[in-house]
């Protein structure tokens, strides 16, 4: 804990009554489940999430912010039942915003990657889309390998702008050194993005996958974000009806899919920050952005809850086992009897995650794309 205690400096301690106008909280509510830094720090000992707060919003164009986005959400997430008390929570306040927008990156490095290293899972409300290079640096500072997953309507490699909101990919994809294995775009609309930009995704063997087709078969993105240890999320890729701070575009995920795909976020094993960007709250509506985001990180928890019941993958007993030859190759299968999710066996005898179609598509002697790609990148 007392390392911990040196990132005290680096943020702000919350005003809980502020933040709820003075609301008392029903006991059950999680508001009185989440041990918050107020007058105190919180015991981060004993916090398997920490939530962190930023409201940095330059790498717009914008000056310094003084949005009250992170802690608008919070009023909602307080005030929802705590279904998952063996899940312990704890917030340790907002990042300070620095004299410039890379003293702010440099802050939240550092505090993110303190506390990934003491084994906690940071969840942070952010401001801008950009803020997922600090998120990513926490892992460069600590020289750890990852692959991270994007769900964004635009695809931010822009070059011929200086907004760091617009191009921040770029810098986080081709920055040397480099430490992401494999990176995945989830939710991209066609209309917002430059056909270039997806070919140049494909040569470098980073995976891309269309808002329509994610939501006609969501649940092939759970083996994606399985294998994640960093998911960043911009609200812009919500349909506006579901989140109307966005006013970027009226199409996108709902808001039941969003919870989806960050229950999924919660049920890996791998994944230890997720990046919650670009709330607006001078846009919403009735607050239903927040609230959006709010279920959001319910259903998160919901999932880090769940995935204790997952068994280790060399406890065969906890799974079933299924061979199958496609195009030549013995491959084998496991699924889960607790959570009902696959894994399938690479010819290096390593397993990665999977789906029901994976396998359904293997045991018509067709190579499941996933397969295909995993290979590609091991070459």
């Amino acid at each position: 804990m007392s390392d911990l205690l040196l990132i005290k400096d680096f943020l702000h301690p919350l005003s809980v009554s502020v933040i709820l106008n003075d609301e008392e909280l029903n006991e059950a509510q999680l508001g009185n489940h989440i041990d918050a830094f107020v007058s105190e720090f919180p015991d981060l000992d004993r916090a398997d999430v920490v939530l962190v707060g930023i409201t940095e919003e330059r790498g717009t164009g914008n000056g310094v912010s003084l949005s009250l986005a992170p802690d608008i959400i919070r009023k909602s997430f307080y005030r929802l039942f705590n279904w998952h008390p063996d899940v312990r929570l704890a917030d340790v306040g907002n990042i300070r915003a620095g004299a410039t927008l890379n003293d702010t990156y440099a802050a939240a490095r550092t505090v993110l990657a303190e506390l990934q290293a003491h084994g906690k899972t940071v969840v942070v409300l952010g401001g801008s889309h950009d803020l997922t290079l600090a998120q990513y640096g926490a892992y460069v500072q600590r020289k750890q390998i990852i692959e991270a997953s994007c769900v964004d309507a635009f695809i931010n490699l822009g070059t011929g702008t200086s907004l760091r909101s617009e191009n921040f990919l770029m810098e986080m994809l081709t920055g040397e050194p480099n430490f992401i294995r494999q990176y995945n775009h989830i939710g991209f609309q066609s209309y917002f993005v430059h056909p270039q930009m997806l070919q140049t995704m494909d040569r470098l063997r980073f995976d891309c996958f269309r808002v329509g087709m994610v939501k006609e078969h969501l649940e092939e993105m759970e083996p994606v974000i399985r294998n994640s240890q960093l998911l960043s999320i911009d609200m812009t890729a919500v349909a506006h009806a579901y989140a109307p701070a966005n006013r970027t575009s009226p199409n996108g995920f709902t808001g039941e899919e969003m919870c989806t795909l960050t229950r999924y976020a919660g049920l890996s094993e791998a994944l230890t920050s997720l990046g919650i960007y670009g709330y607006n709250p001078q846009n919403d509506v009735d607050e239903l952005s927040a609230i959006q985001i709010a279920h959001m990180l319910w259903y998160f928890i919901d999932g880090k809850y769940k995935a204790r019941s997952e068994a280790a993958l060399t406890e065969r007993h906890a799974f079933n086992e299924f061979h199958t030859l496609f195009n030549e190759v013995d491959a084998l299968f496991l699924q889960s009897k607790k959570t009902g999710r696959w894994w399938m066996q690479l010819p290096n005898q390593k397993f990665i995650p999977c789906s029901a179609e994976d396998y359904r598509l293997a045991s018509h002697n067709e190579i499941p794309e996933r397969w295909l790609r995993a290979q590609e990148r091991d070459v």
